[in-house]
């Protein structure tokens, strides 16, 4: 069988879902729960929310399923050290905690606290966590060598250190910005002006 034209150039994707519409959408604990989290964390919306949520949901079954394999199953052995090396390399969970049944403790929190809005606004180069998500939609945050303009970018442990402003951006030594560069223009002119008159 034949791809139509329209496949070929793209029109017809495949897309996997990235977050789970709530089963009741007005509980009154969950979307108090929701809410906090938005002000806390300083997310846009609650679809923000319900990605993450489905990342845990995701991740906490799979470790459920490997639990219930034999301890020597290769499956098992395979599948888990994976899934505990990405968990550790993302900084989810600490680096001496090695056993699935951890996996199952995790919550929403500790997947919110490794987005890079929230790394920023610990490491103290914001003065809110609204201020954060500003900085970073402005191009003014770097992860290592790349500008990272997604707030809801995951932080991996080894890079943490190396989240800094950007070199090109205002804060981190490159060019003045717009409003920066118009008050030091209109300073040097008012300093000409006034070297004019003191000669006449």
């Amino acid at each position: 069988m034949t791809r139509s034209k329209y496949e070929s150039q793209g029109f017809l994707r495949n897309h996997s879902k990235t977050y789970k519409v709530p089963r009741r959408p007005f509980e009154k604990e969950r979307m108090d729960s929701e809410m906090k989290l938005i002000g806390e964390f300083g997310l846009r919306n609650k679809r923000e929310i319900w990605r993450v949520q489905y990342v845990l949901s995701k991740t906490r079954a799979a470790a459920r399923e490997l639990l219930t394999l034999d301890a020597k199953d290769p499956k098992r052995l395979f599948e888990g050290a994976a899934l505990m090396r990405r968990l550790h390399r993302m900084g989810v969970l600490d680096e001496d905690k090695n056993e699935l049944d951890y996996v199952l403790g995790l919550k929403i929190n500790d997947f919110l606290e490794r987005r890079l809005q929230t790394q920023v606004y610990k490491l103290n180069l914001a003065r809110s966590i609204h201020h954060s998500r500003v900085l970073i939609r402005q191009k003014h945050i770097r992860v290592g060598k790349q500008v990272v303009n997604v707030p809801s970018f995951l932080v991996r442990q080894e890079n943490q250190a190396h989240t800094d402003f950007a070199l090109s951006s205002t804060f981190g030594g490159g060019r003045p910005g717009r409003v920066r560069r118009r008050t030091l223009a209109s300073k040097k002119g008012g300093d000409g002006g006034e070297g004019e008159e003191e000669e006449s």
